[in-house]
């Protein structure tokens, strides 16, 4: 997912400041996951599992990012497609109702860690960070698909 976003930030950066913005908070995203996760370079002894404080500060970032793409980015990019024409427009209203799918997925992984009052959650968490991974790719790929959009657009 890394290298990917490191190809998005290649192709995109510095285009237009909401890309940007964008951009910086899925590689902040990604950073969390990778800490949660334990993965390289944020590995963690094989029998260890991430605190709770770190799996919540790892849901309260999914939330603002999924929250930012619904309620401020999409909104921009939408907007900003309406002035290229109904085709992008088009494209834009098929695009999110894909990108929705990966938001119940990740509002699920929230309410199920936040919510939790016992950290035996904890033991679950490889899977289900397994399963949001997924959802998130898939998500990152329609996401990417509208930078382009709009990308393509710019003057």
């Amino acid at each position: 997912m890394l290298t990917k976003l490191e190809k998005a930030e290649k192709r995109w950066g510095g285009s237009h400041n909401l890309i940007d913005q964008w951009l910086n908070h899925r590689r902040k995203l990604l950073i969390q996951y990778f800490i949660v996760a334990g993965l390289a370079p944020y590995s963690r002894s094989e029998k260890s599992l991430p605190s709770m404080d770190q799996v919540k500060q790892f849901c309260a970032q999914l939330v603002d990012y999924v929250s930012e793409g619904h309620f401020e980015v999409y909104d921009n990019v939408v907007k900003a497609c309406e002035k290229f024409g109904e085709t992008s427009i088009e494209t834009a209203n098929a695009l999110l109702p894909l990108i929705s799918e990966s938001t119940d997925t990740a509002l699920d992984f929230n309410d199920k860690y936040t919510d939790a009052s016992d950290e035996q959650v904890l033991y679950q968490l490889d899977n289900d960070l397994s399963h949001l991974a997924q959802a998130m790719e898939s998500r990152f790929e329609l996401e990417d698909q509208l930078l382009e959009l709009l990308y393509q657009r710019l003057p």
